[in-house]
């Protein structure tokens, strides 16, 4: 007679790796509101190959993409935030001269 035995299975689940981000609503705004040099929409085309290695499991890829998705963010809208402030100050500096000349 043979006897079985329970058999015990134990299986060890790999921790999940967190999606990176692709900041595509942020490239969005920049190309459309802070393209400075055309930086916002270089931006959305590197969010959007960041979400698409995302979605073809690819974590390395998509993470790559989406550093420089963020870099070139900050770029776009520290860029669009000085000249938008340079652009007042000089209607600011031209009105006043008008309004002195008269």
């Amino acid at each position: 007679a043979t006897a079985f035995s329970p058999t015990v299975t134990s299986s060890v689940q790999p921790e999940p790796v967190p999606n990176p981000q692709d900041f595509v609503l942020w490239s969005f705004f920049n190309s459309m509101f802070c393209n400075a040099f055309c930086l916002g929409f270089i931006a959305l085309v590197f969010s959007i190959k960041a979400r698409d290695r995302i979605i073809a499991h690819d974590p390395t890829s998509a993470g790559s993409y989406g550093t420089t998705a963020k870099h070139l963010n900050i770029a776009a809208l520290c860029l669009g935030i000085v000249g938008t402030i340079i652009c007042i100050v000089v209607l600011v500096m031209y009105y006043k001269s008008l309004l002195v000349g008269s």
